[in-house]
């Protein structure tokens, strides 16, 4: 959760502990987790009164393709993703075979090759 390990979660155990005692922690912790639970509620009512707003056209409508990432993601790598899976077998390219040259032959030369 928030990419936190052991050590980071115990130290913010042990600051807490520091900043608001032992006494008043649990009344901390209570006002802290019913904040939370009124934000994600307050998002998700956002997030159904948009989609409900919307209309029909937008039913299938998520606000985390807003986020830049995800926007990329579905809208430009899925469809290389797509043409990449989709990509027919590839074609042996035709070799035309080169004449061999002679004992003492010289080979051409290319003016605009070198």
């Amino acid at each position: 959760m928030f990419g936190l390990g052991w050590g980071e979660a115990l130290a913010l155990v042990v600051i807490a502990l520091l900043v608001f005692g032992p006494e008043k922690l649990p009344q901390a912790a209570a006002q802290a987790g019913r904040t939370l639970r009124q934000l994600r509620q307050m998002a998700n009512n956002a997030k159904a009164d948009l989609q409900a707003n919307l209309g029909p056209e937008f039913s299938n409508f998520d606000p985390s393709d807003l986020n830049p990432k995800n926007f990329v993601r579905k809208h430009l790598l899925e469809d290389l993703e797509k043409d990449w899976n989709s990509a027919p077998a590839p074609v042996e390219p035709v070799v035309t075979p080169t004449p061999e040259l002679g004992v003492g032959e010289i080979p051409p030369y290319d003016n605009e090759a070198t």
